[in-house]
């Protein structure tokens, strides 16, 4: 029994290893073309580091299922562990940008109203 539940996680963990490889390699490609700019570059480099850790914690995984290193597993997840932690960052950043955006649509927006009210004033 708990030989198959082993075999079923060494399955689970080979997947996820070549997904969160694929992703990280996408995640670097994208920092990278981010990166042709200086104002891309403060999204870009984020990006880039995010990717390389999602690889090194795919390999730590593949390092695990190989020599069954207990090292190798907790490597694995304290990088996957900085990843989502960096990624928790940019999207909290996302969020105050958005709302500071929006604020500054909304401030724009009466302000264009009342500065348009004044040069058409109403004939009634």
């Amino acid at each position: 029994m708990a030989e198959g539940i082993l075999q079923n996680s060494r399955l689970t963990i080979s997947k996820l290893s070549g997904d969160m490889n694929f992703v990280g390699l996408f995640f670097i490609i994208i920092g990278a073309l981010e990166c042709l700019t200086i104002v891309g570059a403060i999204v870009g480099i984020p990006l880039i580091i995010c990717g390389l850790r999602l690889r090194e914690s795919s390999n730590s995984f593949n390092n695990f299922l190989n020599t069954n290193n207990e090292a190798a597993l907790d490597s694995a997840l304290e990088r996957q562990s900085r990843f989502f932690f960096i990624q928790k960052v940019l999207i909290i950043i996302s969020i105050v940008l958005f709302v500071v955006y929006f604020i500054f649509l909304i401030v724009f927006g009466l302000s264009f109203l009342h500065s348009f009210s004044q040069s058409y004033p109403s004939s009634i």
